[in-house]
């Protein structure tokens, strides 16, 4: 390595010399990278680097516990992958998420980076490689090809505690609300016509079952994340590794990431090769994403209005919500969340996609499939909990809304069926649509129920579930 005056330094690969930033911690086959690839601006996530970091630090002790690596270099890599996981580095990651397939320039970013920190540790100048390599010492025993999928295993498994726990918290604000309006009854609807009654607490209920639903499955697919594949190295065969770095890599890295249930993956070469677990992960955001804009939308049709809608629900006003109409306030945070999950919709798709177009010993496919579904996690958890927190939290009820609703629909017929028989609920039915008078008016008109019958008969709790009606004396 030579110096310049000019705040560069000099190094050197198999494809020649190149200057690098003299600052820099990476080095000449990052630059590379960067200059191939001015695709989009987006740099590798958070999560990324620091999985990647740790991934580094496993092979790392597992290369010293295996008298592969000697302990001056093997603590020296240690220290600065431990920096790289805290964040100190993160600057230093300047490829672009789109780039050379397999994620081949990302490792390298990583190797470089810690090499050259190693170095410092040690007394030595970044870009001096004749004390810690990157090739030779921090990658060693590796392959970007067994690496890096492993570095989007735990940054997944990693990223997606977070979205775990805020779909818990919103599961846990409709369970509330769904308990606040358990005795709100209001007309159900189906085909968006009206239906048999139901009450509100119910409607909220069902959104905190499907979100649960979605953490299961979510839960589940992070289960097929944790077999690791480290030590297959470039095709699955394990060349250049130690016979038993399978097992000390494994052990390393479970202790680095404090997450319990890593394993081995049981075919090295499957797990280089199918990105099924990737596809499956991603597809249990995507069914959290169409759960998600479903009961976003069936909000905002609740709370539509507020004069000339259903208006059953009062969402917070939050924001004002137009620049030219005075007094308009809009359901921002349930659109917001609709369009985080159209774009989680569409990241699948592109994970999908570059899972199936893997050919022969390796999908090259994996620096799309990591960017989306890390990006996918993030905007996904931080969307979830700014609706938890903004709309869901102070959902008002308008009760009175709400009972208007239920004793103007003819659903009530199909209730009043089994009360004063079939005729009559028909009779009822009709004349309430022709004079929009509400079917409780015309019952109690025709002298078929009495008021006092009619709240009996006709509680919340008695025409919201089954076996609850009891037949009434009979009026013709």
């Amino acid at each position: 390595m030579a110096d310049d005056r000019k705040g560069f330094r000099v190094e050197k690969d198999s494809l020649g010399k190149r200057r690098v930033p003299y600052k820099a911690y990476y080095g000449i086959q990052t630059l590379r990278a960067s200059e191939n690839f001015p695709i989009s601006g987006i740099r590798p996530k958070r999560a990324f680097i620091r999985a990647t970091a740790l991934v580094k630090l496993a092979s790392a002790e597992a290369n010293m516990s295996l008298g592969l690596l000697d302990r001056k270099r093997g603590l020296a890599i240690r220290k600065a992958a431990i920096e790289a996981v805290s964040g100190r580095f993160d600057s230093e990651f300047i490829v672009d998420v789109y780039q050379a397939g397999a994620g081949t320039s990302h490792n390298m970013n990583a190797n470089e980076v810690i090499a050259n920190r190693a170095n410092e540790i040690l007394g030595g100048r970044r870009g001096d490689y004749s004390i810690v390599h990157p090739n030779d010492h921090v990658n060693m025993s590796q392959s970007t090809n067994d690496t890096m999928p492993t570095a989007l295993r735990i940054a997944a498994l990693i990223s997606s505690g977070g979205l775990v726990i805020a779909l818990e918290a919103l599961e846990s604000a409709l369970r509330r609300k769904s308990m606040e309006f358990d005795r709100v009854i209001k007309s159900g609807r189906t085909h968006l016509q009206d239906a048999v009654p139901v009450r509100l607490g119910q409607e909220f209920g069902s959104y905190a079952s499907a979100v649960r639903g979605s953490i299961e499955r979510i839960l589940g697919a992070r289960e097929g994340l944790k077999k690791i594949g480290l030590g297959a190295t470039a095709a699955g065969t394990g060349i250049n590794t130690h016979p038993r770095y399978r097992d000390t890599v494994l052990r390393a890295l479970s202790k680095a990431t404090d997450i319990k249930g890593l394993r081995k993956a049981p075919d090295t070469f499957e797990a280089i090769n199918s990105m099924a677990d990737f596809a499956h992960f991603s597809g249990t955001l995507r069914c959290a994403a169409i759960e998600l804009i479903r009961i976003a939308n069936d909000l905002r049709l609740l709370a539509s209005g507020p004069a000339t809608g259903l208006a059953e629900i009062r969402l917070p006003a939050v924001q004002p919500g137009s620049s030219i109409m005075p007094g308009k306030v809009n359901p921002v945070m349930a659109e917001m969340l609709n369009m985080v999950c159209f774009q989680v919709m569409g990241n699948d798709l592109a994970v999908m996609t570059a899972a199936q177009a893997g050919q022969l010993d390796l999908n090259v496919m994996l620096p799309v499939i990591n960017y989306n579904i890390l990006q996918s996690v993030e905007i996904l958890s931080t969307a979830v909990a700014a609706f938890t927190e903004r709309c869901i939290e102070g959902i008002e009820a308008d009760e009175k809304k709400c009972r208007e609703f239920f004793e103007r629909s003819v659903g009530l017929a199909t209730v009043l069926n089994r009360i004063i028989g079939y005729e009559n609920a028909a009779a009822v039915a009709k004349e309430s649509a022709r004079t929009g008078r509400t079917v409780k008016e015309v019952v109690i008109g025709r002298g078929i129920l009495t008021e006092a019958e009619w709240e009996r008969l006709l509680d919340p709790m008695s025409v919201t579930g089954p076996a609850r009606i009891r037949a009434a004396k009979r009026r013709a």
